[in-house]
C-alpha cells in the first residue's frame, strides 16, 4: 500500500466562501473571509505535517475491545487545537449542546461502521475519535485535518451550528476511513471521489441514526446547516444534485449529476466539491434501486471497494465504477445487486467495462 498522506478536508466547497467572501454585506464578508484566512493556515499546518512527519502515535486504547474512545475538546473560539477537553468517553453530558452533539455523533459514526462493516473506528484498529468545537469566531465550515475533527459554530447569518447535522460528522470522520483504506488524492476525479465517499457515509450515519430505509432518506447532505434567510435546504443533494440551494447570495448548486455535466475547473482542487455530485448520484440510483437499509448491501460494495486494495490512489469515475463492480461481483456474484451497480453507473454516464465470463 502507497504511504498515506493526510489531508485537510472541508465539508463546505471553497467556492461557496470565496463568493461569501465577495458580498456587500459586511456581516456575510466578513465571517466567509476570516473562514478562508482559518482554512488556508489549517491547510498548510497539514502540508508541513506530511512532509515533516507526525508524531508518532499512541497504541489506540480500542484497538483489542471494539469500543469507542471519545474526547471531546473546547477551542473556547481560538484556533488553538485541540483546545480544552471537556467531555470525555463514558462522562455525563454537559451543558453545551454543541459538546453533546459531537460526542454523540462520534459515537453514530463509530457504531455504524462497527455494526454494517465490521471495522473499528477509522483506522480500523480502535482510533481514538477527536473533535474540537467552538473553532475560532463566527467560523463556517467544518474539517477533517488527518488527525481529529473541528466544528465552527457558523456565523447565524448563512452557516448554523456545525454538529447539528449528524452527516456532517459522519462525512468528516469518513476522511479519516478513506485515508486509512483507499486513500485517494484529493485533486480531480480521485479528490471528487474521496468527497463522495464522504458523503456517502456520511449519509449513512444519519439514516443508521434515524433508522431509515433507502425510500425514507433525504439523501441531503447539511440539512439544517443554512439559516433561515438562505434559499436552500442542504449542501448538497445525493438524490438531485444542482438543487440543493438557489440563493442570492450563494448562488445556485452547481453539482451536476451526469458526465454529460461535468465540471473542468483548477478551483476547489480540481472541481472536488462540485463533480462529487456525480459519484454521488450514482450511489443514490443503486441504493434506491436496491431499496431497504442501504448500509446493508449498497453501502457494503461501497465498502468494500475502498477496502479491496485494487485501487491506485488517483483513480478516475471509470476505474472507481469498474472496482465497485467487481466487489459486487465478489460478494453477491451477477445478482441483482451487480446489475443494479452496472445500472446506476450506466445513469450517471459513467462507463463499466463489462468483463466477459470465462
Amino acid at each position: 500500500m502507497e504511504a498515506i498522506h493526510p489531508v485537510f478536508c472541508t465539508i463546505v466547497p471553497p467556492h461557496v466562501l470565496d463568493r461569501l467572501a465577495r458580498a456587500d454585506d459586511p456581516a456575510l464578508a466578513g465571517p466567509a473571509r476570516r473562514t478562508l484566512e482559518a482554512d488556508a493556515r489549517q491547510r498548510t499546518h497539514r502540508r508541513l505535517t506530511t512532509v515533516l512527519g507526525a508524531p508518532a502515535a499512541a497504541p489506540s486504547p480500542g484497538a483489542a475491545d471494539n469500543k469507542v474512545h471519545r474526547t471531546v475538546h473546547d477551542a473556547e473560539h481560538t484556533r488553538n487545537l485541540p483546545g480544552k477537553a471537556v467531555r470525555t468517553e463514558g462522562a455525563e453530558p454537559v451543558k453545551d449542546a454543541t459538546v453533546n452533539r459531537a460526542y454523540a455523533g462520534l459515537g453514530a459514526t463509530f457504531e455504524l461502521l462497527l455494526s454494517a462493516f465490521g471495522r473499528n473506528s477509522v483506522d480500523g484498529a480502535g482510533l481514538p475519535l477527536n473533535a474540537t468545537v467552538h473553532f475560532d469566531r463566527d467560523y463556517g465550515n467544518a474539517f477533517w485535518d488527518g488527525e481529529q475533527m473541528v466544528f465552527g459554530d457558523g456565523d447565524g447569518e448563512i452557516f448554523l451550528d456545525f454538529t447539528l447535522p449528524v452527516d456532517v460528522i459522519g462525512h468528516e470522520l469518513a476522511h479519516g476511513v478513506t485515508q486509512h483504506t483507499a486513500n485517494f488524492s484529493y485533486f480531480g476525479q480521485p479528490g471528487a471521489l474521496n468527497e463522495s465517499v464522504s458523503d456517502v457515509i456520511g449519509s449513512l450515519v444519519k439514516q443508521y441514526v434515524n433508522d431509515q430505509t433507502a425510500a425514507e432518506a433525504d439523501w441531503l447532505i447539511g440539512a439544517g446547516l443554512l439559516a433561515e434567510r438562505v434559499q436552500g435546504v442542504a449542501l448538497r443533494s445525493m438524490k438531485a444534485p444542482g438543487t440543493a440551494y438557489d440563493d442570492d447570495v450563494l448562488g445556485k448548486d452547481p453539482q451536476p449529476a451526469t458526465m454529460d455535466d461535468y465540471v473542468s475547473t483548477g478551483r476547489d482542487n480540481g472541481g472536488v466539491h462540485i463533480n462529487s455530485g456525480i459519484p454521488n448520484h450514482a450511489f443514490y440510483l443503486l441504493a434506491d434501486a436496491l431499496g431497504g437499509k442501504a448500509w446493508e448491501r449498497a453501502g457494503q460494495i461501497w465498502y468494500d471497494t475502498l477496502t479491496a486494495g485494487t485501487l491506485s490512489v488517483t483513480p478516475t469515475f471509470a476505474e472507481f465504477a469498474q472496482a465497485t463492480v467487481a466487489a459486487s461481483r465478489a460478494r453477491f456474484r451477477d445478482g441483482a445487486e451487480t446489475l443494479a451497480v452496472l445500472k446506476a453507473w450506466e445513469q450517471v454516464g459513467v462507463p463499466v467495462a463489462k468483463k466477459a465470463k470465462p
